[in-house]
C-alpha cells in the first residue's frame, strides 16, 4: 500500500475509477484537464493531491500568488502548484492554454464550482482551456457519499457546451460533498454510481 492509498484509508476514503495503468495505457493523458467535484471544503485539497499522486500525474494547480511564501512556497512548487497574479486571473483561459502547451506532461487541476460554497453554475473556464488547449477532460470526483475518490471517465470536448455540460454533469448525480447540501448534483437522481456504495 503506497503513502497515498494509505492516507486515503485512514480518512476512510478508497480509490475508485481508473488504474494508474489504464490513465498511463492512454497517451491523450499525457496532458489533460482534470475537473475536481464536489468542492465544499479544504479538505478536498489533501484528498484530491494523494488521489492524483496515486494516479502518478504530473498536477499543475492555479494559486493566488500571496500563498507563495516561506515556508509554503518550496511545499506548493514542490506538488506542482503555479502562482498566479492579478494580470493571469483577468486572462486565466490563455494562461492556462499556455502552460498546458508549454509542458510536455501536465494535469492542470480545476475545481469547477470555483468556490465552496454552494453554486447552481458551474465556471466554464475549465471547459474553454481543454478546447483551446485540444486536450481531454479527466472527470474526477471527491465523493462523501460512497467515500471514494479518483478519476472516473474521459472525457473529450466537442465543442457543445451545453450538451457537454449534461453528459459530464450526470456523472455527478447524486455525489456529496463534506458540507451536505452544498453540492448542487447532490439531489440528483438516480445516484451515478450504485456499485462504488457496496464496500
Amino acid at each position: 500500500m503506497s503513502v497515498h492509498t494509505f492516507f486515503l484509508k485512514f480518512h476512510r476514503f478508497r480509490v475508485s475509477g481508473l488504474t494508474p495503468e489504464e490513465i498511463h495505457s492512454n497517451p491523450d493523458l499525457k496532458k489533460c484537464v482534470v475537473i475536481m467535484a464536489p468542492h465544499t471544503a479544504v479538505a478536498d485539497f489533501f484528498i484530491g493531491l494523494r488521489v492524483i499522486r496515486h494516479l502518478r500525474l504530473k498536477m499543475a494547480m492555479a494559486m493566488k500568488k500571496e500563498f507563495f511564501i516561506f515556508p509554503l512556497k518550496p511545499l506548493l512548487l514542490k506538488i506542482g502548484c503555479v502562482p498566479v497574479d492579478r494580470q493571469h486571473a483577468l486572462h486565466f483561459a490563455d494562461f492556462a492554454v499556455d502552460l498546458i502547451k508549454s509542458r510536455d506532461e501536465i494535469a492542470f487541476i480545476i475545481c469547477p464550482e470555483g468556490t465552496r460554497q454552494l453554486v447552481t453554475k458551474w465556471k466554464r473556464g475549465f471547459y474553454q482551456i481543454a478546447v483551446k488547449a485540444g486536450v481531454p477532460i479527466c472527470i474526477s470526483h471527491i465523493d462523501f457519499r460512497s467515500r471514494t475518490a479518483g478519476i472516473g471517465q474521459i472525457f473529450y470536448p466537442t465543442g457543445d457546451y451545453e450538451k457537454d455540460m449534461e453528459e459530464i454533469e450526470k456523472y455527478y448525480y447524486g455525489m456529496r460533498g463534506k458540507h451536505k447540501g452544498w453540492f448542487n448534483l447532490e439531489d440528483k437522481e438516480p445516484y451515478a454510481h450504485p456499485e462504488w456504495l457496496k464496500r
